[in-house]
């Protein structure tokens, strides 16, 4: 008479980990830095968040710096490239698409305080190195924006500045002072969009 054995269950057995690639580590470290500026971007608690090794970290970076660097151009082209593509896609009327990236970018600024930590870690060159890349690629869209829109050269370029300190002072007020700014309230946004829509103005400065 055969002995009846029942199943055997594997102990400890557990479904296999998912192969984390370099954007998985650069986006866990750009969530990072969000919450505790650049000195929250190190290995082993990246790992621990990702439930990863050491091991996996080395398996595609040499070190924290690379992993800095990944993390900058992850931000470059999830915040700024993927956004302009976006609007270009859905919105065709620069003016509205102006109106409409003005709106979706101070939201975004209230809620993620990544563009803050980076600004406020631009002593550390490559962090500086990507804050300008970017300045200047979202500037000369906006300068562009306002070319389509009839303005010369200059007075586009000038208009993108304002446009772009706009939003970067109301980023940095939004977190520093909330009560301070309206939280993307419409009308405030309206009037902002109004006033960098008027015809070029008369300088006083001789």
């Amino acid at each position: 008479m055969h002995e009846h054995r029942e199943p055997q269950k594997a102990e400890g057995r557990r479904s296999p980990r998912k192969r984390l690639t370099a954007e998985d580590w650069a986006d866990a470290a750009l969530a990072a830095l969000a919450e505790r500026g650049l000195a929250g971007v190190a290995v082993e608690p990246l790992a621990a968040r990702l439930g990863a090794t050491k091991g996996s970290f080395y398996w595609h970076f040499a070190n924290r710096d690379a992993l800095v660097s990944a993390a900058l151009a992850r931000w470059e082209e999830l915040a700024t490239e993927r956004v302009i593509t976006a609007m270009e896609a859905a919105e065709p009327d620069p003016a509205a698409r102006l109106g409409a990236l003005l709106r979706a970018a101070t939201a975004s600024a209230a809620e993620k305080p990544l563009e803050v930590r980076l600004l406020a870690a631009s002593d550390h060159p490559e962090v500086a190195a990507a804050l300008a890349r970017v300045s200047e690629r979202r500037i000369g869209y906006l300068a562009r924006l306002f070319a389509l829109l009839g303005f010369p050269p200059a007075e586009a370029r000038r208009r993108g500045v304002l446009a772009y300190t706009s939003y970067v002072g109301h980023a940095q007020l939004a977190h520093a002072a909330p009560e301070s700014v309206p939280a993307a309230d419409p009308a405030y946004l309206a009037t902002v969009t109004d006033a960098l829509l008027k015809g070029p103005g008369r300088s006083f400065v001789r």
